[in-house]
């Protein structure tokens, strides 16, 4: 199934591509889907990327008895003591200004917290976020390191990089494109969390860095790539907006094979005012 998206102007003439090689060389030039010269709308890829995150996030609401177990009463006027219910030995229960007291407006799990889409503008977001990968101003203002002799983006590749199965030789590759600095700059950037979320399972904050869109995910390259740090894999299929603009901010660096350029080619028919 094809998605039509619509846009009024297309951002520059057809962007020719190098591909690469297992050995870092140009073996061809191809032209890049029109997709990839959408306009950038910053706007859209915020909104959908928080609509998408907003989605993960579990509601949570506390025990309606929470702090109403205790059977306090009232005493009344004349013993010199604030006006809440207490318990026979004095104690003040029940009231949230008393310790071990209920909560004044404790969390619902009535709360609605899923910032809602339209499909269509889901599809936009994520369109113009595949646009924004063939834009070197925006993947550099994400703080990919891109080295010179990358000149057009994303970078792709041939087909036989899917089949690569070791990170030895996944580390040679990316040494002889020069994309490894990427991958250090992520491994550098870890850092503890602050706050509870490291007792939480999540102690770890991990930089993202390179992106591979491959045909298929059952592709061996997936079992390359799977430990380096800050790396994710997408396939045309399951493209998200989660993963093309972490945090809201497109331009992610991209790596693409030949398959997958023609599977998102078929994807997304772009039409023009």
């Amino acid at each position: 199934m094809a998605f039509i998206i619509v846009a009024p102007y297309l951002r520059t003439d057809p962007i020719v591509a190098k591909v690469y090689d297992l050995e870092a060389k140009v073996v061809e030039r191809v032209v890049l889907p029109d997709v990839f010269r959408l306009p950038v709308r910053i706007d859209l890829i915020r909104r959908a990327f928080h609509s998408a995150h907003t989605a993960r996030i579990q509601p949570k609401g506390r025990d309606p008895l929470a702090g109403k177990r205790r059977c306090g009463k009232y005493w009344g006027i004349g013993y010199g003591l604030a006006r809440l219910p207490r318990l026979p030995n004095g104690r003040a229960v029940f009231a949230p200004n008393t310790v071990g007291g209920r909560r004044q407006f404790a969390p619902t799990p009535l709360r609605k917290i899923h910032e809602e889409i339209n499909k269509k503008e889901m599809r936009y977001a994520i369109a113009s976020a595949l646009a924004a990968t063939s834009s070197r101003d925006f993947v550099i203002k994400r703080g990919h390191i891109v080295p010179q002799s990358i000149d057009s983006l994303p970078i792709v590749v041939v087909d036989d990089l899917e089949k690569v199965e070791r990170v030895k030789d996944m580390k040679s590759w990316l040494m002889k494109m020069g994309l490894w600095a990427d991958i250090e700059r992520a491994h550098d950037r870890i850092r503890i969390r602050a706050g509870k979320g490291k007792r939480r399972g999540r102690r770890y904050t991990n930089p993202k860095s390179l992106l591979f869109i491959v045909s298929s995910p059952r592709a061996p390259i997936i079992n390359a790539i799977s430990n380096l740090p800050g790396v994710d894999y997408l396939t045309p299929n399951t493209l998200h907006i989660l993963k093309l603009a972490p945090g809201g901010a497109p331009g992610r660096l991209t790596v693409i094979t030949v398959g997958a350029l023609e599977s998102i080619k078929s994807l997304f028919k772009v039409v023009t005012l």
